[in-house]
């Protein structure tokens, strides 16, 4: 019983570990778009600032320039979580589906220990009843 409860910890355990691990991918998708949403702003009002939107022109801002290859790789870097995060949600899946399994292992187990207490409880009851026809007689 004990190994089997300690066995259950560990999935839920599991569980909650990939799913914290999706969560925080996610979480940080979400920033790194949110950030180079924020360079793009930047870089609009770079160039509007320098008058030059031509990002071959020699002028072209500096600044708009590293933004942008900042931006680029941050864009990147979310594309390569986006991979990441769909094989965290496969290994999500892969954990619950196990604990499911484990959980209905324990339940039928449950149901057959119930079952077995109930026959030696009404194999008590047969024999008290035994006794006491005995003692009657």
């Amino acid at each position: 019983m004990k190994s089997r409860d300690a066995l259950m910890r560990l999935k839920r355990f599991q569980v909650d570990e990939k799913r914290r691990k999706l969560n925080q991918i996610e979480a940080m998708i979400a920033e790194f778009k949110r950030m180079a949403d924020e360079l793009c702003r930047e870089i609009e009002a770079e160039e509007s600032r320098a008058g030059i939107t031509d990002r071959a022109h020699f002028a072209y801002p500096t600044y708009a320039r590293a933004a942008l290859q900042r931006r680029d790789n941050l864009l990147q870097s979310a594309e390569d979580l986006a991979r990441q995060r769909e094989d965290a949600r496969t290994e999500l899946e892969i954990a619950f589906e196990e604990l499911k399994k484990f959980e209905i292992l324990d339940d039928r187990e449950q149901i057959k220990e119930k079952a077995i207490e109930a026959v030696r409880e009404q194999a008590e009851f047969d024999r008290i009843a035994a006794q006491i026809h005995l003692a009657r007689a």
